[in-house]
């Protein structure tokens, strides 16, 4: 399993290209031949997955029931958009400028890659800092709120 870390500045430059930093792409040794898939978030942000990843989340979404109109519609939401990106000599990656618009991302504008465990979150930098300007007033109650139960067994004590 892909365990990525860290968080970036980057620049998206002026035709739409993000250099992928060299401490990212160390991360991802099979990135120049496996390569990537970019897509929208659940937020206003982008997701870069590993291909491989993608191709798991593929799989799952192909065993949700197409009969169900909420699936079909989940699908076509998720999946709409989503591109491949292939690292060109220079280390870089064309972002989709349809993509780019439909979360707000502006041309030679400055960005926040965030990894998140097998994928990386790209933000706008000015929404990715406004984020934690609603950091929750206590972080610990929500910590265990999200995370108590791991501890617990099956009967919830």
């Amino acid at each position: 399993m892909v365990q990525l870390l860290g968080e970036f500045d980057c620049k998206l430059d002026a035709k739409g290209r993000l250099m992928v930093p060299s401490s990212l792409k160390k991360q991802l040794p099979n990135v120049e031949q496996e390569g990537l898939v970019i897509n929208r978030g659940f937020e206003k942000h982008l997701v870069i997955y590993p291909k491989k990843v993608w191709e798991g989340i593929v799989e799952d979404l192909g065993k949700l029931n197409p009969y169900e109109q909420k699936t079909r519609e989940f699908i076509r939401y998720f999946t709409r958009g989503a591109t491949e990106l292939i690292l060109d000599a220079a280390g870089r990656v064309n972002l989709p400028k349809s993509l780019l618009e439909s979360v707000g991302i502006e041309i030679n504008t400055d960005l926040v890659l965030a990894c998140q465990f097998d994928k990386v979150e790209v933000w706008s930098k000015k929404a990715y800092e406004a984020l934690f300007d609603k950091e929750p007033e206590d972080f610990a109650r929500l910590a265990e709120e999200v995370m108590g139960s791991l501890k617990r067994g099956e009967d919830g004590k």
